[in-house]
């Protein structure tokens, strides 16, 4: 008779989704919550787990924060949690994505802004969104408005 036998790391998504301004990128993203183990499987069933850490990556940027271990628990557990800024510590700064103004695709960022369309509507110079109101970011993609 013989045993397969293995340690194996693994990763796992968590369902939860918190929607936030970046910390980072200033873009409007939401945290996504993975957690991370050590893993001894038995016939490639995993029968004990060990060294768990919980990450949040932003939607927008990509940025990685480490996730206070109990605020990861609770969510892990399936319990209604938020996250603030206080429970994260950053690992991995992220980058825009493509379609972002300082990307290299178009304007830079410092360009990007609301400008003033016939009737005195802003307009969104990333997406085009056109609104009479006076916001922050953009209601449609989320960029910061000037």
């Amino acid at each position: 008779m013989f045993f397969i036998i293995g340690i194996n790391s693994g990763q796992k998504e968590l369902p939860f989704h918190q929607l936030v301004v970046c910390g980072v990128c200033e873009g409007y993203g939401r945290y996504q919550v993975f957690m991370t183990y050590t893993s001894l499987s038995l016939f490639f069933i995993p029968i004990l787990k060990w060294g768990r850490r919980y990450y949040v990556t932003m939607s927008c940027c990509g940025s990685m924060y480490e996730l206070a271990p109990e605020v990861g628990k609770r969510i892990a557990k399936g319990e209604q949690a938020e996250i603030y800024p206080a429970d994260l510590t950053l690992v991995k700064r992220g980058r825009r994505q493509a379609w972002a103004p300082d990307s290299g695709y178009g304007d830079s960022q410092e360009d990007c802004g609301p400008a003033k369309a016939a009737g005195g509507k802003h307009v969104c110079e990333n997406c085009g969104y056109e609104t009479s109101e006076d916001f922050s970011y953009c209601p449609k993609c989320g960029e910061k408005l000037k």
